[in-house]
């Protein structure tokens, strides 16, 4: 039996591998297949590596054959996986969507990468990324525009932008991406995925090219909110060579998942800074509160527009940070950078360092505001993108980055474990999607509520068709 790439999920793959209903390499050969066929209309991948990905599967199929019966198999054995183009991957060249690193070969794999090895994933290639990861529309001047597999003629969101496209397309079964001011969560809304950034200290971005060391984030894109609790679970982890990575004990993020939310105190953010976004999107998340009301929560409106302080302190720490990491690229060849990159990097070197402090002091006091916020109430419910997928013609890179980022960036800032689940589509057919926050290191808390929603609904199981 072939598996049936347009439906299957990761979690579902694994187990019918189990079962021998198809081999690791079968597997393989349909994504493979489905890259070969869509890449050149969605641009999803700036380096497909299909021998790599053979090798992986063969070997993932001679551990399956050997496997004495009763013996538990690493969680991805055998599954085909993509990764940013940020991620260092061993003899295979990482560019960062940039100019740069068109050429650039590490000699080791990120830590991230090399825990998905180890965990048997099998990578099928390299996604197209908005350049150096600063942007959100993941239109590149150096590798090309990744286009929407909803709407060719719309962005995708970024900076994770091939990852969540791939993911959508039905081109892998789950990608890495990274999350800086809502690079995973921004993308994930827009392309109708599911999309987690863990607290941040959780995964380990050892050997991810930084933009912020202060707010960047690993984490996962997948179909399915289960499919992400398995992907963080292999991802999960304190690193000791990452100064970012934090000793805090792994949570068991599948062993509560389907408790559901009977009970919790859930916050539905409201006020003038939310509510000025699209009124289909205000519209899918309002029944998305009522979907948690049946499931037993009780659900209560609270104004957050004090989010709107954390974004723009988000914003400058993002660019100061990037550019204090491309200083020498910036100060040597400006012009190898794209026009909206170098525009945001000069902005970020021209901060004072009193503006900075006081960003720094915003983050700590967001910090401390969620602490006690989250004493009251289990999770936050809002739209993660306040629209859906604009078009790629037309669309300003920096105006797009203030506008899609404006309820991703405040918990990059502070730090929380926030997922994006499809909660509708507009009448364009364009996915919208709801962002689910707790308190730190609370990842198995928001799977658990991103779990019972999709269960209660079906947006999860729409495909583009393509």
């Amino acid at each position: 039996m072939k598996p049936d790439i347009s439906i299957i999920s990761l979690f579902s793959a694994r187990e019918r591998l189990l079962r021998r209903e198809f081999s690791a390499v079968e597997l393989t050969e349909a994504y493979l297949g489905q890259i070969e066929r869509l890449n050149q209309a969605i641009n999803a991948f700036i380096t497909p590596t299909p021998e790599l990905a053979r090798r992986g599967a063969l070997e993932a199929d001679a551990l399956l054959m050997a496997r004495p019966s009763g013996r538990e198999l690493s969680a991805l054995m055998g599954m085909p996986v993509a990764l940013k183009d940020i991620f260092d991957t061993a003899g295979i060249r990482t560019t960062a969507g940039s100019k740069f690193f068109a050429d650039r070969i590490p000699a080791e794999d990120a830590q991230a990468v090399l825990k998905l090895k180890r965990s048997g994933a099998v990578v099928l290639g390299k996604t197209n990324t908005h350049e150096i990861a600063l942007g959100v529309t993941g239109v590149n001047p150096h590798y090309g525009a990744v286009k929407n597999p909803w709407d060719l003629s719309r962005v995708t969101g970024g900076s994770s932008s091939g990852s969540a496209a791939a993911v959508a397309a039905g081109m892998c079964l789950a990608a890495l991406g990274t999350d800086t001011g809502g690079s995973i969560r921004i993308p994930a809304s827009l392309c109708g995925v599911v999309g987690l950034k863990p607290t941040y200290g959780r995964v380990s971005t050892r050997g991810v090219l930084p933009l912020s060391w202060n707010l960047d984030h690993v984490g996962p894109l997948t179909r399915t909110v289960r499919d992400a609790a398995v992907m963080l679970a292999a991802l999960a982890g304190f690193d000791p060579l990452d100064p970012a990575s934090a000793d805090i004990p792994v949570g068991e993020y599948l062993v509560h998942l389907e408790d559901g939310v009977r009970g919790w105190r859930v916050a539905l953010a409201a006020g003038t800074y939310v509510e000025a976004s699209d009124p289909q999107v205000m519209a899918g998340v309002a029944e998305a509160a009522r979907v948690f009301t049946d499931l037993g929560a009780q659900v209560e409106k609270v104004d957050m527009s004090w989010l709107a302080e954390l974004a723009l302190a988000n914003g400058r720490m993002t660019q100061a940070d990037g550019a204090a990491f491309h200083r020498e690229r910036l100060a040597e060849r400006p012009g190898w950078f794209g026009a909206d990159v170098r525009q945001r990097l000069e902005t970020g070197a021209a901060l004072t360092s009193g503006e900075y402090a006081l960003a720094r002091r915003t983050q700590a006091e967001g910090r401390r505001r969620f602490e006690t916020f989250f004493e009251e109430f289990d999770v936050l419910l809002l739209p993660t993108t306040p629209i859906p997928a604009p078009p790629i013609e037309g669309t300003r890179a920096i105006e797009a980055a203030r506008r899609l980022t404006r309820f991703t960036a405040p918990f990059n800032l502070a730090g929380l474990p926030a997922l994006s689940v499809p909660c509708g589509f507009t009448g364009e057919k364009l996915p919208i999607g709801l962002q689910v926050i707790s308190t730190h290191w609370g990842e198995a808390k928001v799977l658990q509520a991103g779990l019972a929603f999709e269960q209660a609904t079906s947006w999860h199981n729409r495909r583009p068709d393509i």
